[in-house]
């Protein structure tokens, strides 16, 4: 089980040197009042405590800080652990310790991270602004270091010649960004007052030394500045433009040229005649919008135009009437000439021809099945009592498969007489 502390000399010591001693008692700016060491619970505006007086209290008021110090923190602690937290959550509150990082890190084990997270509680609000309190920064590195004392006074030897220190950059958020304001309180009848000693001009924020660039970090800048004065350099430079005669080359036996001058070489290449050796035919100029192929226009299918002109007659025309095939090809014509299907004489739908002897077998053949299948059932129904007629049941059994083969041979026909002509004109 883990022991329970008390508050020893220390811890009172300590509280007794930064929260200082008030006689009487003083109103503080939220509207409470506060007497002897920091004691707030029973105090009222006109009274007045003894220095003896005023220890009590604050030993009264130790009790319930010693009693959540020791409830909520579940690493074994010596006594100067103890007392070091002890002050540290009289000072900032019991509601904010229980919350706090540092408790957090003592229950992780983590011991010497919860000392160094005690400095995280250095700032308050004063005069509209949150700042970093002088008082505050020294009471936190007093508590530290009360936490960090062995109980026992040997402290663990750490010789600089064997571990020389080197700069830890990872602490660089404990280093204040600004310089800690002095902050001096002093009781004016019975209020508190607190202002400044340097006065209310605003603090100059302090840049630590961490934070500025490191050589690597200053020559990556200088590289970047170099290359972006070479490249800025660089469009200022007058573009080289390309010679007229090796973009295009004029052939020495063209004939345009001996009708016209030698160009000049540095003259623009603006003019047409310049384009005239490279034409295929120069006798015969092609028009250069003219296309090289011109698809033909599709036919309408509402209104198709008749022929032109006579076909010729092939072998699959009749002698009567050239123009016309009796023959459908599927849209192929043996001749050049494109044949209108609404000339040819044989017509688009023509009249179905019976097939199998016609439709009226098909539905005989069904019916057919079906009695086959009808017969055969009541034939095993008849014979089902005389158990020794195998062969009578098998006849009845084959009649009733040889109406099912008919009755669905006599539906398949039928479907594909119905739809058959479309499948096959597709």
């Amino acid at each position: 089980m883990k022991p329970r502390h008390q508050v020893s000399r220390a811890a009172v010591d300590l509280i007794k040197r930064f929260e200082g001693y008030r006689q009487k008692a003083a109103q503080l700016p939220d509207g409470r009042w506060t007497i002897g060491y920091g004691h707030t619970l029973t105090a009222r505006g006109g009274a007045s405590v003894s220095e003896q007086d005023a220890e009590a209290l604050l030993l009264y008021d130790l009790i319930t800080v010693a009693h959540a110090v020791n409830e909520h923190t579940y690493a074994p602690l010596n006594q100067n652990q103890f007392d070091a937290l002890t002050c540290f959550a009289f000072n900032i509150g019991t509601e904010n310790f229980m919350r706090s990082g540092v408790l957090r890190r003592i229950n992780e084990g983590s011991l010497l991270q919860a000392a160094c997270a005690m400095e995280m509680w250095r700032k308050a609000d004063f005069e509209g602004e949150r700042i970093v309190i002088d008082a505050l920064v020294r009471r936190r590195a007093a508590e530290k270091t009360l936490f960090l004392t062995p109980p026992d006074g040997q402290w663990v030897p750490a010789p600089s010649p064997v571990l020389r220190p080197k700069v830890d950059y990872d602490a660089s958020c404990a280093v204040p960004k600004q310089t800690p304001a002095a902050v001096s309180a002093r009781l004016e009848g019975d209020r508190a007052v607190a202002e400044r000693e340097e006065g209310p001009a605003p603090l100059t924020p302090v840049v630590p030394e961490e934070d500025a660039p490191s050589a690597s970090q200053q020559a990556a800048a200088a590289v970047s500045a170099r290359l972006e004065a070479i490249l800025a350099d660089e469009p200022v430079r007058p573009a080289p433009q390309p010679a007229p005669d090796l973009a295009m080359p004029e052939p020495p036996a063209a004939p345009v040229a001996a009708a016209e001058p030698a160009p000049v070489l540095h003259a623009p290449v603006e003019a047409p005649p310049t384009l005239e050796p490279f034409r295929l035919t120069p006798e015969e100029p092609v028009p250069a919008q003219a296309p090289l192929f011109v698809p033909d226009p599709p036919v309408a299918p509402a209104a198709p135009a008749p022929l032109a002109s006579p076909v010729e007659p092939t072998l699959f025309e009749t002698a009567r009437e050239p123009s016309r095939s009796p023959f459908n090809l599927g849209g192929f014509s043996t001749s050049g000439a494109e044949v209108d299907i609404q000339t040819l004489d044989v017509p688009l739908n023509p009249p179905e021809q019976p097939a199998f002897g016609g439709g009226s077998l098909l539905v005989s053949l069904g019916l057919l099945g079906l009695a086959l299948f009808g017969g055969g059932v009541l034939w095993n129904l008849s014979v089902a009592s005389d158990p020794g007629l195998t062969a009578v049941r098998m006849f009845g059994w084959g009649a009733s498969v040889i109406g099912v083969i008919c009755f669905a041979v006599s539906a398949y026909l039928l479907l594909r007489k119905l739809g058959g002509p479309d499948l096959d004109e597709a």
